[in-house]
């Protein structure tokens, strides 16, 4: 008998996965689930060795290449993340695609540890067979469709868990497949018309909502007494700077809190609401405003955080910065906004910021080096979308190096812009509304991982952001002081799209039903994160509450701070 070869680098492959295994059996003890389990392993694991067995080469070898990527995908995903893969987080990889490239070049080293495994799969199931079980022909080349089909349709009655310790190269295929399901299948209604009436607008105003990009708000002085300068935290001459402190994120993902902050999902309608109703450009329009877009992340035209083409057509001025380096990406954006808020004309703009997303290395000046030691520069300074990341293995000291980065970037991409923007631009008739999309788990507790947001199971810190009102101090739109200080650290994402309506003219009472409280009652927001944001196939969101005397800080003994004049000369060795 010839030497198996091909079994043994399929067993070898399926044995690379021994942890997951050893702690699926664990979780199901000696039950029935167990025997289930064992079936489902042993079924996936002979869909493998069949498909090693098809005699078309071309086919063979189609089989191999897509069984061994999907294997590389999941287990280099779960290594980056230190959690399992869950159709929820898959699903967040999808609609964050934009950021593939920023994720290889943040995290390419360990995508490498997950290739031995992945190489022995695709030799497996690649090389000649020496002799063949006597199937039919169509047996071997069903097998690993089969395979797909069954776990397919476990997960959906399941609303999509239970593939944990599985053989992985048939997990993403099955979440594909049920996506695919969904897209086909998941009709809501079409969107619908403003329904509500303004007031009159009295006078050309604007409005801006400002979301920043991966800035928790445990890092910046706003809530944090020894946070990084956000510009902010100080009296600014012409405005009034209304602090609301720390506020819970729509979720912990960029893609579900922006597209909430355009069309207004509640907590408890959100999945309807983001699908059906208008999008904020919708109510601006119908209020009087022209309507900008400044995306300072993406160039040529690229679209994200799930806007498609019908969204941008309500959108008067879309402007990118394809010529401008990423570092000076939110300079551009603030320059633009300068200039905005100069003319003549209602504007309402949102802009999407460069902010803080890995990596980070490069997004600010030598001189903005001021929290030592840092992460290596010189390699990512036009990196957005491709590139190499070494040299971080998630050790303490690595993670150490990344929040002193993060700290620069924040100095330069918060604090600067705003310094910048007050420096340029009018406000005594604008209402700008910041915050961020999510916050960061920068490991301060130690805990593993490479990751920093988008967790299946999150630190309270992914979900915490910044949030700050800022108005022409004659402009007096809302009651901002009313309840202010007994808001404080009390508010949500969800109490965003809300103010924005009362700032166009539209009343409270007419909208307070459909989308909630602004930020001017007295809030009873629960002070919590969606977890669970693509709730689907039955499941319900999972809501996480965040106790900020549980959050954690950044760790004081992180920084060697140089002063800001040593930072303009010193260059990162």
């Amino acid at each position: 008998m010839k030497f198996p070869l091909k079994e043994l680098l399929i067993i070898l492959y399926l044995g690379a996965g021994y942890g997951a295994i050893g702690e699926r059996t664990a979780s199901l003890g000696a039950s029935p689930a167990l025997v289930l389990y064992a079936g489902l392993f042993a079924i996936l694991t002979l869909g493998l060795l069949l498909a090693a067995y098809v005699a078309s080469t071309p086919l063979r070898i189609a089989y191999a290449l897509i069984l061994s990527a999907s294997s590389l995908f999941l287990d280099s995903t779960e290594r980056i993340m230190g959690q399992r893969l869950t159709y929820d987080a898959f699903i967040n990889l999808l609609n964050s695609i934009g950021f593939a490239g920023d994720a290889v070049d943040q995290h390419g080293g360990s995508i490498l540890w997950s290739v031995p495994a992945a190489l022995l799969l695709l030799a497996g199931v690649a090389l000649k067979p020496k002799w063949r079980p006597p199937l039919p022909d169509l047996t071997f080349a069903a097998a690993p469709v089969m395979g797909v089909a069954l776990l397919s349709l476990l997960l959906f009655v399941r609303g999509g868990e239970g593939a944990r310790g599985l053989p992985g190269a048939f997990t993403p295929l099955s979440y594909s497949s049920l996506n695919i399901y969904e897209t086909v299948t998941g009709e809501t209604g079409q969107r619908q018309d403003v329904r509500l009436i303004p007031g009159k607008l009295q006078a050309p105003r604007d409005i801006v909502l400002i979301i920043d990009e991966s800035v928790g708000g445990n890092y910046l002085d706003l809530g944090n007494p020894r946070g990084v300068r956000s510009g902010l935290s100080d009296a600014r001459p012409g405005v009034d700077i209304y602090n609301y402190g720390h506020a819970a994120a729509v979720t912990n993902c960029s893609v579900g809190t922006n597209a909430t902050l355009r069309y207004g999902g509640t907590r408890a309608d959100y999945q309807r609401i983001n699908a059906t109703m208008p999008s904020i450009w919708d109510y601006a329009h119908e209020a009087g405003f022209r309507t900008v877009y400044i995306d300072a992340q993406r160039t040529g035209g690229e679209l994200q955080n799930l806007m498609d083409p019908e969204e941008l057509s309500r959108i008067d001025s879309f402007v990118q910065f394809d010529s401008v380096p990423l570092r000076d990406r939110d300079m551009a954006a603030a320059d633009r906004l300068a200039a905005l808020l100069g003319n003549d004309s209602a504007d309402f703009v949102i802009v999407n910021k460069m902010g803080a997303h890995f990596p980070i290395h490069d997004k600010y000046p030598d001189r903005f080096m001021r929290h030592r030691p840092a992460l290596p520069r010189g390699q990512h300074e036009d990196v957005s979308d491709t590139g190499n990341r070494e040299g971080f293995g998630g050790t303490r000291e690595d993670w150490r190096r990344y929040r002193n980065a993060y700290r620069n970037t924040l100095l330069w991409n918060v604090g600067a812009f705003f310094d910048r923007l007050f420096e340029r631009a009018d406000l005594s008739a604008a209402t700008l509304v910041y915050t961020s999309d999510h916050g960061q788990d920068l490991h301060e507790r130690g805990n593993p991982g490479l990751n920093t947001h988008c967790s299946s199971d999150p630190v309270p810190e992914e979900g915490l952001v910044p949030l700050v009102v800022i108005e022409g101090d004659g402009l007096a739109t809302l009651d901002w002081q009313a309840n202010l200080v007994a808001n404080r650290d009390r508010v949500s994402h969800y109490q965003i799209f809300p103010t924005l309506l009362a700032l166009m003219g539209y009343e409270p009472a007419d909208f307070r039903a459909i989308y909630g409280e602004s930020l001017i009652p007295r809030s009873g927001d629960p002070f919590t994160f969606n977890t669970l944001f693509n709730a689907r196939l039955g499941r319900e969101p999972v809501w996480q509450r965040i106790d900020l005397g549980r959050t954690a800080l950044p760790p004081a003994g992180d920084s060697q701070i140089s002063s800001p004049a040593k930072a303009g000369v010193q260059k990162d060795g």
